[in-house]
């Protein structure tokens, strides 16, 4: 694993503006606190913001980098699927970072939103090694920022553009990955067949689940852990975030699944909801005494 970043807060600071309108701007201050100010855009259902002022960081390696206050620059604040913002929520003390991070990484029709004062050209890998170090300097966890690199590490590999890498060592992470995620949820949907003694379409035995449930419970625990280990050695120089993606995937599967199924449940109402009404409201009273029912026949 690369060694750890120390906490710089101060270097994160107040970018200024540029001339606009006739308005004179204001440069960089290095001894000036970041001011974020935001500007909230909704267009076609789909909420982004605007910077008012430029972000300044001054990185490590490459020194000065500074976030553009144009109408250009749009961001999502942290980009994270809403399945998992009650792991890494869209702001917080991360935010600088991640604005940092999105202005480095243009979207796939976008222009990049960066300007440094080096002269240096930031590729999607080092956005993302910046992002982990600026993540590090505004206080953000140790392991939430490395679950965070793991994240835009994986978008990299599989959507990345002007990645310092070979078409050849591109497709090597593509594909270690995707037998990463694929082994994963085949074997983790396997050994749920295994642990609930069912035998689902296509699941194989899987030796560590075996015995009464609470090993099986343990050796599946210990399953997904030792298994994506193995799996991110295909990783090579990536292997941390292989590792990290693997070992989430696999602990998390039936949270992640519990949780889409209910979020799919409750876009499904708020649709019924909308459209009809009255269905709505005669599926809530089915519910409710169905409740009823349902409690008074197992507890009277």
């Amino acid at each position: 694993m690369a060694r750890q970043v120390a906490q710089e807060p101060r270097r994160f600071y107040d970018g200024g503006t540029l001339v606009r309108d006739g308005v004179p701007g204001e440069p960089p201050d290095p001894g000036a606190d970041p001011r974020i100010v935001l500007e909230r855009h909704a267009e076609e259902g789909v909420e982004t913001f605007s910077l008012e002022r430029r972000l300044a960081y001054r990185d490590r390696h490459l020194g000065e980098l500074l976030v553009r206050a144009d109408p250009g620059f749009r961001t999502d604040l942290t980009s994270v699927p809403a399945l998992f913002t009650w792991l890494v929520p869209k702001t917080g003390a991360h935010l600088p970072a991640a604005l940092l991070h999105d202005a480095l990484v243009a979207g796939r029709d976008d222009p990049t939103s960066y300007d440094s004062t080096g002269g240096h050209v930031v590729d999607r890998v080092e956005a993302d090694r910046i992002f982990r170090d600026a993540m590090a300097d505004t206080g953000t966890g140790v392991v939430r920022r490395w679950i965070v690199w793991t994240a835009v590490t994986v978008a990299t590999i599989f959507v990345g553009r002007a990645v310092p890498w070979t078409p050849a060592k591109h497709w090597s992470y593509r594909v270690a990955a995707a037998v990463t995620i694929v082994t994963i949820l085949y074997l983790g949907y396997s050994s749920t067949s295994d642990l609930f003694d069912r035998s689902w379409v296509a699941a194989v035995d899987v030796p560590w689940m075996g015995g009464p449930w609470w090993a099986e419970v343990a050796g599946g625990l210990s399953g997904a852990i030792v298994l994506p280990l193995a799996l991110s050695l295909l990783w090579g120089r990536l292997r941390v975030a292989g590792a990290i993606a693997g070992v989430l995937l696999a602990v998390l599967l039936h949270v992640t699944i519990g949780l889409a199924v209910i979020g799919a449940t409750h876009l499904a109402l708020e649709r019924l909801a909308r459209r009809s009404p009255v269905l709505a409201w005669v599926l809530a009273a089915v519910v409710v005494v169905g409740a009823l029912v349902t409690f008074a026949a197992v507890t009277l």
